[in-house]
């Protein structure tokens, strides 16, 4: 009950030194590089890891901008799959409510080719608009390179939780990016926004 309580606080308040949003909004605790740093497997992950995307995942700094930036790509996303998604479904209802009580039974041959032209054309183009809106934001590169970086972060805390850190379950607490979180090393770095400095 405790713990609800305080998810919902979560919402009304900024993250504090060495916290960042996860899922969802709720804010955690970021674990210091050198509790990840003290498992020699999760170690080599990160040297690993580090060279692949050029990150230095024990700068404890870097890593929690990293969690930052990437829960505004993720909160950026969801307003982007919701702004071009919300009127798909409405295109979606209304084509289909109009269809199901109206054009199949009272309107002629000559009418009902024309309403499925018009129909498939209006979904055509809401589809097109929301298959662009997608790539545009899942194909970002600098937001790309902020997912690879917390991918790998991803792998290297469970790594590290595996073989007896002191990391809590599912930490850092965002997906594995099966898709859309490849390394560009020539995409630009994003910087946060001025008030969510560390």
């Amino acid at each position: 009950m405790q713990d609800e309580r305080d998810e919902r606080d979560d919402e009304d308040r900024e993250p504090g030194p060495w916290e960042y949003r996860a899922r969802e909004g709720i804010i955690r605790k970021m674990i210091p590089g050198e509790v990840i740093a003290a498992v020699p497997a999760a170690r080599r992950a990160a040297e690993v890891e580090g060279r692949r995307v050029q990150f230095d995942f024990f700068d404890d700094e870097a890593v929690l901008k990293m969690l930052r930036l990437r829960h505004i790509d993720d909160t950026q996303l969801t307003r982007a799959g919701m702004k071009a998604g919300f009127p798909l479904a409405l295109i979606l209802f209304g084509v289909f409510a109009y269809w199901g009580a109206y054009v199949q039974y009272w309107e002629s041959d000559r009418n009902k080719t024309l309403y499925y032209a018009g129909a498939g054309a209006v979904l055509a183009a809401s589809v097109l608009y929301f298959v662009v809106t997608l790539i545009r934001q899942w194909g970002n590169r600098p937001r790309q390179k902020v997912r690879a970086r917390a991918a790998a972060y991803r792998k290297i805390a469970h790594i590290a939780a595996e073989n007896g850190a002191d990391v809590p379950t599912f930490y850092p607490h965002y997906g594995p990016y099966p898709f859309a979180a490849n390394f560009h090393p020539e995409a630009d770095e994003l910087d946060l926004p001025g008030r969510n400095r560390f």
